[in-house]
């Protein structure tokens, strides 16, 4: 889900840039209003979360592959505007250090897994648990069909973000200039296997690690449990270790090698060679292959790009040495982004300020 650069035209990342600056500025102001400085710090291990399952890859129908982003578990332990903080820098991070997704896009990447899923796993699992939370399963189901809901929403925007672009960008001869594809091959091609399978990985992995942490440390737990006064019965007063927690994490970095299994791209994240092939392979002669997903942007010139996945291929790493590369991501990645929450922490109150605000 992660789109590349010169899949949108410059209008549509501008705009999808531009709607997200007001989203980034109140999510800010209300992250800084409702967390302490332990919360804080804990978003940068969710940061780290959600950074850890974008890198595993699942097969999904028709040969390409997906991920879970995180953005739903995030909300559900620290609210859905911690989630759109913690899941924008890990995908800055991405962007920048490994090449996944776009720099361009990154609004709009941003928009799709750092507003629209978080947001709206949230709402999806308030409306579920208010009911079901009586009953031994009733917060389990809640997470995993918010997750599942939060991502399959997320693949319908990035589908239509595809899908508009041969509508409205083509060139003297009709030839698309960004994306090829139109609404009606986008969107089943991103929205039927998200909803079969990256969808139900999303609400899973958010159900099993929100349980865990409901139990290992239940008072971290800020969420749309917490704010609706649901996490009483289960003793938020226990002391909480983050141990468990940070031993997770470690497990993860180790499993990143995973996602290596699965063959194949995801869909829409091709190259432009990549782009012209999965136009042949669609048997469809009304599409024609863009004449400018190759065009050179400013973000070409940048130092950004995968430079590990670079030098394993440089070297003919086989697949020990790809893993190695895979977990050295891993850490690298959950070593800056809980680096930087933690320095963030330091910026905010000591204890005390999430409990007043989520009551008033």
């Amino acid at each position: 889900m992660h789109i590349p650069d010169n899949y949108l035209s410059p209008q549509t990342d501008a705009v999808m840039a531009v709607a997200m600056v007001p989203v980034w500025v109140h999510c800010i102001k209300k992250v800084r209003a409702t967390l302490d400085r332990e919360h804080m710090a804990f978003l940068g291990i969710c940061a780290a979360f959600s950074f850890l399952l974008m890198m595993f890859n699942v097969p999904l129908p028709g040969g390409t592959t997906g991920h879970a982003v995180g953005g739903a578990l995030i909300a559900l332990l620290l609210g859905p505007e911690a989630a759109a903080i913690a899941v924008s820098v890990a995908l800055a991070l991405q962007a920048l250090l490994f090449g996944d997704g776009g720099v361009l896009s990154f609004g709009a990447n941003c928009f799709n897994m750092a507003f629209v899923l978080p947001f709206t796993a949230a709402i999806v699992f308030r409306a579920l648990n208010s009911r079901l939370n009586d009953k031994s399963w009733g917060t389990s189901v809640s997470a995993i069909v918010s997750g599942w809901v939060g991502l399959c929403l997320a693949a319908l925007c990035a589908a239509i973000e595809f899908g508009i672009q041969p509508m409205l960008f083509t060139n003297a001869s009709g030839a698309p200039l960004y994306c090829p594809f139109p609404l009606s091959v986008a969107i089943p091609a991103m929205l039927v296997p998200h909803m079969l399978v990256a969808g139900v990985v999303e609400g899973v992995a958010t159900a099993a690690i929100y349980g865990f942490i409901k139990k290992t440390a239940p008072s971290i737990i800020v969420g749309p449990e917490a704010a609706d006064g649901q996490l009483a019965a289960d003793g938020t007063a226990k002391k909480t270790s983050l141990i468990p927690t940070l031993i997770l994490v470690a497990v993860l970095v180790v499993a990143t090698p995973l996602g290596l299994l699965a063959t194949g791209d995801a869909w829409g994240e091709w190259d432009a060679e990549g782009a012209a092939t999965a136009v042949q392979e669609a048997g469809d002669d009304s599409l024609q292959a863009s004449v400018g997903l190759d065009t050179p942007t400013f973000a070409d010139a940048l130092p950004t790009g995968d430079y590990l996945q670079a030098y394993s291929e440089e070297q003919g790493l086989g697949f020990a040495g790809q893993a190695a590369m895979y977990i050295l991501s891993g850490v690298i990645g959950v070593a800056v982004l809980t680096i930087a929450f933690r320095l963030i922490s330091l910026t905010v109150k000591e204890s005390g300020a999430h409990g007043n605000s989520r009551a008033a």
